[in-house]
């Protein structure tokens, strides 16, 4: 499905980012950026898989983001697929939440998306075609206690995927932009979770169990495919029936 596709996956060491960059990988991607902070867990990639590069960045990092997107066209000229993955998570209540917490979610969450998506769409725009996939939330539409700074951020992603949606293709080039909103999904942001969380959450979920990470990952392979070529400006859900 993603024969001769650059891409670039963002939050790429663990839990779904980790998934993604795999499934893209399985699925033939000429060539896949896997890009996280820590560098260090990607290692095994070079050992596993031909078509995967890891790349050490930070988001956050305007001048280390430009240049690495230089990088990457001086190399291939093009930027296919671009998955803003990368995402942190500072919960509390709101009179509880410090400013630092505020802070450090909405660079990563949103800022990081802004940064990921100004330095790369134009060479989108510039080829006439490619895929902006940015992971939301069931959270950034439907709200929950304790998260107002994550519920910003993944409300504010979808809506300026809305508007690049609109705007990427106003001169014509077919270059797409979706969200995906995952609910309730099995990664190292839930594994510590009180058992009673996870069973109140399960029990809330239409189809009584957490998702996987491949369920979210077939999602933004569909997205990034092709097989999308006419999906623009949406946000998926993939939540197993949580939020109807």
């Amino acid at each position: 499905m993603l024969q001769d596709k650059i891409c670039i996956v963002t939050g790429g060491a663990q839990g779904i980012g980790r998934c993604i960059v795999e499934t893209f990988a399985d699925q033939h991607a000429a060539q896949v950026y896997a890009c996280d902070m820590n560098e260090d867990a990607m290692q095994d990639y070079r050992d596993r898989f031909q078509n995967v590069q890891p790349v050490a960045l930070n988001v956050c990092d305007r001048d280390a983001v430009v240049a690495f997107v230089e990088q990457v066209k001086a190399d291939h000229g093009r930027v296919d697929v671009l998955v803003n993955n990368a995402g942190v998570t500072r919960d509390n209540l709101l009179d509880r939440m410090s400013e630092s917490d505020w802070d450090i979610v909405v660079d990563v969450n949103l800022k990081g998306v802004f940064n990921m998506t100004q330095a790369i769409a134009p060479l989108m725009m510039e080829s006439g075609a490619g895929s902006v996939i940015t992971m939301s939330s069931v959270v950034g539409t439907d709200g929950n206690i304790g998260q107002s700074n994550y519920a910003a951020t993944k409300g504010g992603v979808i809506a300026m995927t809305k508007g690049w949606a609109k705007e990427f293709s106003r001169k014509g080039a077919q270059v797409r932009a979706n969200c995906v909103a995952p609910g309730f999904i099995k990664t190292p942001m839930t594994k510590d979770l009180p058992e009673k969380v996870i069973d109140h959450m399960k029990s809330k979920t239409p189809l009584g169990r957490m998702g996987e990470a491949e369920d979210i990952a077939e999602g933004v392979l569909f997205l990034a495919s092709d097989r999308s070529r006419f999906i623009t400006g949406q946000t998926l859900k993939i939540d197993g029936g949580l939020v109807i």
